[in-house]
């Protein structure tokens, strides 16, 4: 059940971007009276799962889940159709535009992903508002759980002050700012200082293949008492906190597990949290240093909140004062991801290690159904997608916008066997980066 609503998400979320896109390419072809061949959500390579031929335009559906796209008479696209080519241009063509039409056409399917994310974006602040946690508001410090950040110099307990000279203002924003960041300046037991990152910072993080990295640090909760627990009968219930052992305390779960080990073998008394009130209880901790208990690793805001571990901020908006929040969202998401293709095509950050192709963005959909995250993974796709395909490589929608400017600074158009020789180029080149995302994929699968 869990990988069908996984697979529906991405389904879903991928198919109306790429159906957007094209109708970003094919209202403005329409309007400019060029005639369009084909729209296509996916490939159809060699057979269609649905096709029907409305007007001048066969609309269809392909079995091959690796995009879509439209074929617009007289363009040098990836169909390569030649023999089209070699006929003297029709009216109705796209080579028979003027230049600034033709560069409309190709500009709108990126358009239309730019604002497709505003949108979403002005709609969720509308919707949900935002819920923050303030960087003032974490009084004990961060959970660091990456060794390979620890060697680094970051440390459990640490308060985030800035990150390249940049202020932190909630805890949402550290840990993208300390991956991509090389000065992290902290503070630590009242005293500030600066960590610097190694440049391959994140090759390491990548090669150690660790799961975590930065977190809020949690207490230490029951979820469950199995009845096999040699604690079953010690009055622990599900929902109890463990705050200290031996009258020191252990607020939270980093505190917890060492102190376990270090009184292994013994009964202690513990503090147990419940319904506001603390009880002292006897307690049997192992040889192992286990409890026989199993405890959760997070909690709802409204949980810590409640136990007063964090105050939460919620911000709501009204419909006007949703549109420049929307919109200052996609600009951050936008250089974030900007941030982020620069570190893969710097070989130095390893960042390329962690390219991955469609079972990367599988995974980031979750395993149940939350439209607040379906729709905000959504917004980031199309961002992504619009910023790609303005890259300027032949095949892509920035392959045909850099030609087309050529020809509106210059006024000599490129011969139609130089766009055919570059489509080429830049199709080989696609292909080679589509393996390599979807190479790196399979290659984690295998060996993590």
């Amino acid at each position: 059940m869990e990988f069908v609503i996984k697979i529906s998400q991405f389904l879903l979320s991928l198919s109306l971007l790429i159906v957007l896109h094209e109708l970003g390419h094919f209202i403005p072809a329409k309007l400019f009276k060029t005639r369009v061949e084909k729209f296509y959500l996916f490939f159809d390579v060699k057979f269609s799962l649905f096709k029907k031929k409305i007007g001048d335009t066969v609309y269809g559906i392909g079995w091959l889940p690796l995009g879509g796209y439209v074929k617009i008479s007289g363009m040098i696209d990836e169909s390569m159709d030649k023999e089209q080519m070699a006929q003297p241009p029709q009216p109705w063509e796209f080579r028979s535009k003027p230049a600034w039409q033709r560069l409309i056409i190709m500009l709108g399917g990126v358009t239309v992903n730019f604002l497709l994310a505003i949108l979403i974006y002005i709609g969720m602040s509308y919707y949900y508002g935002d819920r923050i946690l303030p960087i003032e508001n974490i009084s004990d410090g961060i959970l660091v759980e990456s060794t390979v950040a620890n060697n680094a110099g970051l440390l459990t307990g640490d308060h985030i002050i800035s990150v390249d000279g940049e202020l932190i203002d909630h805890f949402s924003q550290i840990s993208e700012k300390v991956l991509f960041g090389k000065e992290i300046t902290i503070e630590r037991n009242g005293v500030e200082s600066t960590v610097t990152l190694p440049e391959d910072f994140l090759a390491q993080l990548i090669d150690s293949k660790e799961k975590k990295f930065i977190d809020l640090r949690m207490p230490f909760v029951i979820a469950e008492v199995p009845d096999t627990s040699f604690n079953k009968g010690s009055g622990i219930v599900k929902g109890d906190i463990i705050t200290g052992f031996n009258n020191q305390e252990t607020k939270y779960i980093d505190e917890v597990l060492p102190a376990l080990e270090s009184l292994k073998g013994q009964q202690v008394e513990a503090t147990i949290l419940r319904d506001n009130k603390r009880i002292q209880m006897p307690l049997e901790i192992n040889a192992d240093g286990k409890l026989g208990l199993v405890y959760a690793t997070g909690a709802t805001p409204e949980t810590l909140e409640a136990l007063g571990y964090y105050k939460f901020e919620t911000q709501n908006y009204g419909f006007f004062e949703a549109i420049p929040v929307g919109i200052v969202k996609s600009k951050d998401k936008l250089s974030s991801y900007i941030t982020q293709v620069k570190a893969i095509f710097t070989p130095s950050t390893g960042a390329y290690k962690g390219v991955g192709g469609f079972k990367a963005i599988y995974d980031i959909f979750p395993d149940f159904w939350s439209w607040q995250v379906f729709w905000n993974i959504t917004a980031f796709l199309s961002i992504m997608l619009g910023f790609l395909n303005l890259l300027p490589i032949p095949a892509l929608d920035g392959g045909h916008v850099m030609f087309l400017l050529y020809e509106m600074v210059s006024g000599r158009k490129p011969s139609d066997k130089f766009l055919e020789y570059a489509q080429m180029v830049g199709f080989i080149l696609l292909i080679a980066l589509v393996l390599f995302a979807n190479g790196n994929d399979i290659f984690k699968a295998i060996f993590n």
